[in-house]
């Protein structure tokens, strides 16, 4: 379900509804021409690469250049008092989102095109700016934030490197990518980065987003920002067949992948396609040992939002069944964004309660091994 959360009413507390919440895509950074965001990076960059960033920074393949339904792509109530854009105010942050539905935890997704940058290193070191922001602003203020590690993800060895500086650290739970990438994500250029997030049990994230220097569609690019929107779960899918297909999981069997913001409905019919293929192509691909549906299952998870809503309760029920009965999708809200899911409305009142709470809170509570 996605609705901009009217101000005038009041969400319905968890405590009628019983349930626990984690969300698992929350925005505490976003790509926009803003000064507030610029003063982030330069506060915390390293000093020798201010002055770039200044002249010359943030000249990168990232976004797609649409006009956003709304300013900073944002719920229209999701501007602080305090004048900061959108998500960089933890105060009313606490107030909109952590304290409005007693959150046990919520997940940090910064957005901030460090991949697509055209200087692989200051990538890297932007990256490295907006974690430590992170760990400063974030996670020593707030004990039920987690965060993503943001990486130049389009150069293995500076990615690795920087999880690699992070990876101890308890207050990250992930490594975060977008879904549009300059090649697709089984290619053996970002194994290096893979192998590193092993090491410190970390799951790779692919959220919403990037533009890679490709459009799209394979038919182009979009005229408008609504197909730009909705034509996100090509990539999404794109890139679930790539790390499938390229073997990545034979070489990486313990490796976890959450898609974040791509919704989940086209997930069964994708593995069933790809099952039937593979039954007259797998000599193309002899190192796969199993179905591809039989990866899918075993090493993806998906988020909530955007939620799925087919127009009669008995197929979002079906759909559910065919994805293990919903114990690998994990609520999100996507705040502070205008498509934002609120934890009172987004999943069916009709299901049954455990499958509720598992959504709401308890698979991601085990995925990110939060208690």
């Amino acid at each position: 379900m996605t609705l901009q959360l009217d101000v005038t009413e009041k969400p319905q507390s968890p405590a009628k509804t019983k349930l626990a919440v984690i969300d698992t895509d929350i925005h505490n950074y976003d790509v926009y021409d803003d000064p507030v965001f610029n003063d982030i990076i330069t506060n915390y960059l390293a000093t020798e690469w201010q002055e770039y960033h200044k002249m010359l920074g943030m000249r990168g393949h990232y976004g797609g250049g649409y006009p956003r339904a709304q300013p900073n792509a944002a719920r229209t109530d999701a501007w602080p008092p305090s004048g900061r854009p959108p998500g960089t105010d933890l105060e009313f942050m606490r107030e909109q989102l952590l304290d409005a539905f007693d959150m046990d935890y919520g997940i940090l997704n910064p957005l901030a095109g460090a991949g697509g940058q055209v200087n692989r290193e200051y990538g890297a070191q932007l990256a490295r700016a907006i974690n430590e922001y992170q760990i400063a602003e974030w996670l020593e203020l707030e004990p039920r934030l987690r965060a993503s590690i943001l990486v130049n993800y389009e150069d293995a060895d500076l990615a690795a490197e920087e999880i690699h500086r992070l990876g101890d650290n308890k207050g990250f739970v992930q490594v975060i990518l977008v879904a549009r990438t300059q090649e697709p994500l089984g290619r053996r250029k970002y194994w290096k980065m893979y192998e590193a997030a092993l090491e410190y049990d970390l799951p790779i994230g692919i959220h919403f987003g990037g533009l890679g220097g490709h459009p799209l569609t394979a038919g182009g690019w979009p005229s408008y920002y609504i197909e730009d929107h909705c034509g996100m779960a090509q990539a999404f899918q794109a890139q679930v067949a790539s790390l499938v297909c390229e073997g990545v999981f034979e070489h990486f069997p313990e490796l976890r992948i959450v898609i974040i913001e791509g919704g989940f409905a086209w997930m069964p019919s994708l593995a069933w396609r790809l099952d039937q293929s593979w039954k007259k192509l797998r000599a193309e691909t002899p190192y796969l040992k199993k179905a591809p549906s039989e990866y899918i299952q075993e090493h993806f998870w998906l988020s909530t939002q955007p939620m799925e809503e087919p127009r009669h309760q008995a197929h979002f029920e079906q759909l559910l069944e065919q994805m293990d009965g919903g114990r690998r999708l994990m609520f999100a809200t996507d705040y502070p964004h205008w498509d934002f899911d609120s934890p009172d409305r987004a999943v069916p009142s009709t299901l049954p309660l455990e499958t509720r709470r598992n959504i709401m809170a308890e698979n991601a509570r085990q995925f990110y091994k939060l208690d």
